[in-house]
C-alpha cells in the first residue's frame, strides 16, 4: 500500500488541500477534507504530541492531593454551606455517598468509558516553559554563498539512483536521533484519536490561532501577509541592491508575479490587496476541486490574475510533475513579461498524506523539486522566490535546499508565526536570483525526467547533491541541522501541548485575542471580518466615483477641425493626436463583466455592454470607443469587437482625472497590461490608443493604407493598422489639448529643448509647472475632430478630393508653418 501511494502521489502533485484554502469565517472549517496539507499533517501526524500531564482546574497551579481541591473556591464555599465535610457523606445522617462524582472522560464520538491506551500516559515533554507569543520575528538567513554555480560538467555527476526508500527514522544526517525519533513518537500518539477531538483542542492552544484568513478568503493569504511583513516587504515592494524600488504604483511597469500548486489562491489575493492593478498575477495549480476560486477573492480585483494550466494553456491539467507543464508555463509567463520574468514566484504546494504522514518528506519529493524548477524557469534575475516546504531531514530534500543557496543571493528557512507550531511546515525564502543558473535549472529539469522515468519501480533518485559537498560547505551544513533541530523542539512542544488540552478540556490559550490585535496591526492588515463586496448600480456608482460632479464636463459636443478652427492648432506643441474608429463613450465597470457604457448625452443612462466578453475590476471610469477590429484580408478576414481606451479618469478605485494627459495614458496602460488574457482568445481585447505628437502627424499618414474588406463589394477602403496586425476603418483624427491656459509649450532653439511658458506672467520654465496639465475635463472639453469623411485626402490613392474640406497637405503645411 506504501508503494501504491508513492506512485500515485506526483499526479496530485499540484493539489493544495481545501481547507487552509478554504475560508476560515468559521473555525470549523478545518474539516480532514478542507485542510491544507500542513493542517492535515497536524490532524494526523502532526498530532502525535508529546502529551504532558496536566491536573484538572487551574493549569497554572500545583496538583494537590485533596481531591476535594479540585473544585474552585466557590464551589468549596457552596458546598460547605450544604453541610459537605471532605471524607464524610452528604445527607443528614453522613450516609450520602463520600466520593465525588468523577467528570465525564467521554470525547467526541468516543464510546462511553473508552480510554485510548497509549494517548492517556505522559508524553515527559514539558511544554509550559514556551516563550510568550509574540507579533516580533527574527528572519534568519544561510550565511553568504561564496561558491560558484556549477556548471553543466560538474552537475552531470551529481544526480544518485538508489534503492526506492520508504522509512524516514534513520534519516539522522541533518538531525539529532533523540530529536528524531521524540518528535516520531509524538506525531504517532494521536493516530487514533478523532479528528474533531484534536482539531478542538489545536484551536485552544495556539496562540496565534484566532488570526485565521481575516479579510481574505483563507489562511494562506494571511501567511503572505505574514512572511512579506517579515521579509522587509521585498515581494510585493522589491528593491534594486541600491535599495531603490524597482516597482511602485507611480511607476509605468507593473509587479509580475506567480503563484503555483496554489489553489484556491490566497497568497494571491494577499498580494493584489496589497498593489492591485499594479500587479499582474500568473497561476498554475492542479484543475480540478482544489482549482483558484477567483470568484472568492473579495478583497482583491482577481482580473489582474491570469490561470494557466501548462500544456494545453487554459485547457491543460496543471500538474507541475509533468515536464512539458513547467516548459509551456515558462513560455507563457516570459512572453507575458517581454521576457524578463517574474519578479517573484510563490509556491504552496501539498497533498494528503492520510495514513503516511511521517513519510510526508518523501512523499513530496518531486512536487517540492517541480516548484523549486519553476522558480528557476520564470524568475528574472533579481528575482525572489517562497515556497512551502515540510521536514528537510533526507539528503534529497536538503540537496535541493543547497541548490537554492547556489542560485540566489541570500536563502532562509523561516517558520512564520501563521503556520501552526505543531506541523512541520516551513518555508524556503530565497532573495535575489543570481545570473547564470540556468545550468541548475537544466539539471533540476533532467533530474525530474528521471523521477518520472522511475514512477513505479524499486528505484528512486536518492542524491541530487552529493553528501560529501553539502557537508564540505560547513556554514550551510550547520545552519541546516540547527534549523530542523530548533524547529523539531518547537513542534514536540507545540504537540505535547495539544495532547494536554485534549486531557483537560478546561485548558485555553487566554492571549488569543490579543496576539491577533498585535499581529494584523503590525502587518498592516485591517482587523475586520471577511465580506462580500457590496453590490451598486451604475448610475449609484458613477456618482460615488465621481463625487458630485459639474455635469458639464461630461458633454459629448465636440468642436470639428475645418478651416475655420485650424488656427486653434497654432500652439503646435500643446497638442497630442489619436486615430478614431467609432464613437467616444464612457465605460464604467463594477467588476468582472458587469460592464456599462453611456454615450455622454443626458439625461444620464447607463446600459449594459452586451454581447462583449471582458472582465475589468470593479470602480473603473474611462473614456473609450468600441471599434470592429479586422485581421487578415478577403474571406480569410476575421472582425472582432474591441475596447480602445481614449483617456482615463478612475482606476480600480484610483483617481487620476488630474494627472497630465500622458501620466493618464501611461496608467492606463498598465491597467490594460494587467487586465490582458493573451491566453484566452475567446475574449475580446482591450487595448489602450496609440497617441501622437501634434508635430508628428507623419507617422500616422504612414500607417494609413487602402484594404479590400469584407461588405465592401471588393473596393479598397482606407484603413488604420495598429501595433499589430490587427487595422480597423478609421473614422477620423482626434485632437487634444494637453496644456493648460495660460500656459504653452514653445521649443528653446539655445537649450534644444521644450519648455513652459506662462501667457500672462511671461515666465519661462523647462520642468512642467503643476498647473500646466490639463485635467480629464479639460481635454474632454476643448478637444477637435478632423473627421475623415468622403472628399477628405489622407492617403495617396484617393481620387475623390473636396477642396472646402482639409486635407493631409493643409493640416501639414499649418503644422510645419507654426513649429
Amino acid at each position: 500500500m506504501m508503494k501504491r501511494r508513492a506512485d500515485a502521489s506526483p499526479v496530485l502533485a499540484a493539489k493544495r488541500h481545501r481547507a487552509d484554502s478554504s475560508s476560515d469565517e468559521e473555525s470549523r472549517q478545518d474539516s480532514s477534507q478542507n485542510e491544507s496539507l500542513s493542517d492535515q499533517e497536524e490532524h494526523r501526524a502532526g498530532f502525535s504530541m508529546p502529551s504532558v500531564p496536566v491536573c484538572a482546574g487551574d493549569a497554572d497551579s500545583p496538583p494537590h492531593n485533596s481531591k476535594f481541591s479540585m473544585y474552585n473556591s466557590v464551589s468549596q464555599k457552596l458546598m460547605a454551606k450544604m453541610g459537605f465535610r471532605e471524607g464524610e457523606g452528604l445527607g443528614k445522617f453522613g450516609q450520602g455517598r463520600k466520593e465525588i462524582v468523577e467528570a465525564s472522560t467521554q470525547r467526541g464520538r468516543r464510546g462511553l468509558g473508552l480510554t485510548l491506551q497509549g494517548f492517556q500516559g505522559e508524553l515527559n515533554v514539558d511544554w509550559r516553559d514556551e516563550p510568550e507569543p509574540s507579533a516580533t520575528e527574527k528572519v534568519d538567513w544561510f550565511p553568504e554563498c561564496t561558491t560558484e554555480i556549477p556548471d553543466a560538467d560538474e552537475l552531470r555527476d551529481w544526480m544518485a539512483v538508489g534503492p526506492r526508500k520508504m522509512k524516514i527514522e534513520d534519516e539522522t544526517e541533518f538531525c539529532t536521533e533523540d530529536l528524531l525519533h521524540t518528535l516520531l513518537r509524538c506525531k504517532t500518539v494521536f493516530d487514533d484519536l478523532e479528528g474533531e477531538e484534536m482539531r478542538r483542542a489545536r484551536t485552544r492552544s495556539n496562540p496565534y490561532e484566532t488570526i485565521r484568513g481575516g479579510i481574505f478568503l483563507n489562511r494562506a493569504a494571511m501567511k503572505m501577509a505574514n512572511i512579506d511583513h517579515c521579509f522587509d516587504h521585498m515581494f510585493t515592494d522589491p528593491k534594486s541592491s541600491d535599495g531603490k524600488p524597482l516597482t511602485h504604483d507611480n511607476a509605468s511597469e507593473l509587479l509580475y508575479f506567480g503563484d503555483v500548486c496554489a489553489g484556491p489562491g490566497g497568497f494571491s489575493e494577499y498580494v493584489l490587496w496589497k498593489r492591485r492593478w499594479h500587479a499582474k498575477g500568473f497561476g498554475m495549480t492542479l484543475r480540478g476541486p482544489c482549482d483558484f476560486k477567483l470568484e472568492d477573492f473579495y478583497a482583491a480585483p482577481s482580473e489582474l490574475f491570469e490561470p494557466y494550466y501548462g500544456e494545453g494553456g487554459v485547457d491543460g491539467d496543471g500538474d507541475i510533475t509533468r515536464p512539458e507543464n513547467v516548459t509551456a508555463f515558462r513560455n507563457f509567463v516570459l512572453d507575458s513579461t517581454e521576457g524578463r520574468g517574474l519578479h517573484f514566484l510563490m509556491a504552496d504546494g501539498g497533498f494528503s498524506v492520510e495514513g503516511q504522514e511521517n513519510l510526508q518528506e518523501i512523499l513530496t519529493k518531486q512536487l517540492l523539486l517541480c516548484q523549486f524548477l519553476t522558480a528557476l524557469s520564470t524568475l528574472r534575475t533579481g528575482g525572489h522566490f517562497v515556497c512551502k516546504t515540510f521536514d528537510l531531514f533526507t539528503p534529497f530534500s536538503v540537496g535541493l535546499v543547497y541548490l537554492l543557496y547556489l542560485c540566489f543571493d541570500r536563502v532562509s528557512l523561516f517558520k512564520p508565526v501563521t503556520s501552526r507550531p505543531a506541523n512541520s511546515e516551513r518555508y524556503v525564502v530565497c532573495r535575489g536570483l543570481k545570473p547564470g543558473s540556468d545550468a541548475v535549472r537544466e539539471y533540476m529539469f533532467r533530474v525530474n525526467l528521471k523521477l518520472k522515468q522511475l514512477r513505479g519501480t524499486d528505484s528512486d533518485v536518492t542524491d541530487v547533491v552529493p553528501l560529501s559537498i553539502v557537508k564540505e560547505d560547513a556554514d550551510f551544513y550547520h545552519f541546516t541541522v540547527n534549523s530542523n533541530e530548533s524547529l523539531c523542539a518547537v513542534q514536540i512542544k507545540a504537540l505535547a501541548k495539544i495532547h494536554a488540552f485534549v486531557l483537560d478540556p478546561t485548558l485555553a490559550e487566554s492571549r488569543q485575542a490579543d496576539v491577533r490585535k498585535n499581529c494584523l496591526k503590525l502587518w498592516g492588515v485591517p482587523d475586520k471580518a471577511r465580506v462580500t463586496p457590496a453590490s451598486s448600480d451604475p448610475r449609484s456608482k458613477f456618482y460615488e466615483l465621481v463625487k458630485n460632479p459639474d455635469m458639464e464636463m461630461f458633454k459629448s459636443s465636440i468642436t470639428p477641425l475645418n478651416s475655420r478652427t485650424l488656427e486653434k492648432l497654432r500652439h503646435v506643441l500643446d497638442h497630442r493626436c489619436i486615430v478614431g474608429g467609432g464613437e467616444q463613450i464612457f465605460l464604467l465597470t463594477l467588476g468582472k463583466s458587469q460592464i456599462y457604457t453611456w454615450d455622454g448625452k443626458m439625461p444620464l443612462r447607463w446600459r449594459k455592454l452586451e454581447n462583449f466578453k471582458l472582465e475589468l475590476p470593479r470602480d473603473s471610469l474611462l473614456s473609450v470607443e468600441i471599434v470592429q477590429e479586422l485581421k487578415g484580408e478577403g474571406k480569410a478576414q476575421r472582425r472582432i469587437n474591441a475596447v480602445h481606451v481614449m483617456d482615463a479618469l478612475i482606476l480600480n478605485g484610483t483617481d487620476v482625472r488630474d494627472l497630465h494627459f500622458n501620466k493618464r495614458i501611461e496608467m492606463a496602460e498598465k491597467f490594460v497590461k494587467a487586465v490582458a488574457k493573451p491566453s484566452r482568445p475567446d475574449m475580446n481585447p482591450i487595448r489602450v490608443k496609440e497617441v501622437y505628437r501634434l508635430e508628428e502627424m507623419e507617422k500616422i499618414f504612414v500607417r494609413l493604407e487602402m484594404k479590400v474588406t469584407k461588405s465592401s463589394g471588393g473596393v479598397p477602403r482606407l484603413s488604420y493598422t495598429g501595433r499589430d496586425d490587427r487595422h480597423f476603418l478609421p473614422s477620423g483624427l482626434y485632437i487634444i489639448k494637453t496644456t493648460n491656459e495660460p500656459w504653452m509649450m514653445a521649443y528653446s532653439k539655445t537649450a534644444k529643448r521644450k519648455y513652459f511658458f506662462h501667457k500672462l506672467n511671461r515666465e519661462s520654465v523647462f520642468d512642467t509647472p503643476p498647473d500646466a496639465a490639463s485635467p480629464f475635463h479639460v481635454c474632454h472639453a476643448v478637444r477637435l475632430f478632423w473627421a475623415w469623411e468622403d472628399g477628405v485626402m489622407v492617403h495617396d490613392s484617393q481620387t475623390r478630393v473636396d477642396p472646402n474640406k482639409l486635407s493631409k497637405d493643409d493640416v501639414l503645411a499649418f503644422i510645419h508653418h507654426n513649429l
